[in-house]
């Protein structure tokens, strides 16, 4: 046997458990991180075309407004509204007072109803009161999360149905006073599929195991949207904005349908590009065919590089780029943008916004 030959059989099994490790699948998945090996153009959108008007966000952490003024100020956006006006121990107060203080016209606040107390007697009518002498203070909607409907429960331990005739008086005051619902209900279709192999969001869900809503304990998304939608119909007086493409991205042409059905209702984009980047030729002429019911948001605290990758998104015809920007997994999927003609972009990033916002009966 040659020393040549010898060789070779011992760097054979030297690297062998390498070559076997690398082949029996034992990297998790959530540790997968590939780096694409496509060359495509890359387009830097540091401003947007037009004033931006962020619809959805969260800027309840009081300390950061000023912080997030400054991002505001990089990245193009001209207001920015934050969803945690919360109603509860009238937190809404303070939060209208510190973002005021910093400025007066770049922050907008919406009210966030506390359902904790609506098995008390003339509990919606109560609770519109507050949301009224709110309004005088400067509050210019209302924001509903996704555990109504979800995961809610009134005191005898059944889960508050979105369309709950007890919440009806709010409804109708948002109506009355000419300010938006900004409703969040449900979550994406994957959230409620078992998690296993075949969901789309297995490593996302892993990361975030109480995301799942799937199980007896939870009512059906279907339900869920079902219930929402009543209530679109019986307030038609009342403008309401579907979070996250009214939380049903993955089906455009459902969208298109309750658009049609409902003139009061409209959606923004806050944390779905993922979604609607992964269909551009659909996203694309839904967002031309309905430019005038759709809005911006990014439901992520002022931030200067994630406003750029939306920008990037709606301005661009750039292939194949993470939408992620490194803050969050959003499906295991790269995102093309959709080069929106600039009157729908105009629309989009404030028009549509100012319109709705103008509607306010002051």
């Amino acid at each position: 046997m040659s020393k040549l030959f010898k060789l070779s059989i011992c760097v054979a099994f030297f690297f062998m458990p390498l070559f076997l490790n690398a082949q029996n699948g034992n990297l998790k998945l959530l540790d997968w991180h590939p780096k694409s090996q496509l060359v495509v153009k890359e387009t830097k959108v540091l401003k947007p075309k037009y004033p931006v008007i962020d619809i959805h966000n969260h800027l309840g952490n009081l300390d950061n407004t000023e912080k997030y003024l400054e991002e505001m100020d990089k990245a193009g956006v001209w207001k920015c509204v934050s969803l945690d006006g919360k109603s509860k121990d009238d937190y809404y107060i303070k939060h209208l007072k510190v973002s005021q203080s910093v400025s007066k016209d770049r922050f907008l606040v919406f009210f966030r109803p506390d359902f904790s107390n609506i098995d008390e007697p003339n509990y919606g009518e109560k609770e519109a009161e507050k949301l009224e002498k709110a309004v005088k203070m400067g509050v210019r909607g209302v924001k509903i999360a996704k555990y109504l409907g979800l995961s809610l429960k009134d005191k005898s331990g059944k889960i508050i149905p979105v369309d709950d005739p007890r919440i009806d008086p709010i409804w109708a005051k948002c109506g009355e006073l000419g300010i938006p619902v900004e409703i969040h209900v449900s979550d994406p279709k994957a959230f409620f599929t078992p998690v296993d192999k075949y969901n789309e969001r297995y490593d996302e869900l892993g990361a975030h195991p109480d995301w799942s809503f799937f199980g007896d304990e939870f009512p059906s998304k279907d339900e869920i949207l079902a219930q929402r939608n009543r209530v679109i119909a019986r307030h038609p007086n009342t403008i309401f904005i579907g979070a996250h493409m009214g939380t049903m991205p993955e089906e455009l042409h459902t969208i298109a349908n309750w658009l049609d059905v409902y003139p009061n209702f409209y959606v923004d984009i806050d944390a779905r590009i993922s979604d609607l980047g992964r269909q551009p030729y659909s996203a694309r002429k839904f967002f031309i065919k309905y430019q005038d019911r759709i809005l911006f948001g990014t439901d992520t605290p002022p931030n200067a590089e994630l406003y750029q990758i939306y920008y990037r998104f709606l301005e661009t015809d750039d292939e194949y780029f993470d939408p992620a920007g490194g803050l969050f997994i959003q499906g295991r999927w790269m995102i093309y943008g959709i080069y929106l003609p600039d009157e729908v972009l105009e629309k989009v990033y404030n028009k549509n916004a100012l319109k709705i916002l103008g509607m306010y009966k002051g």
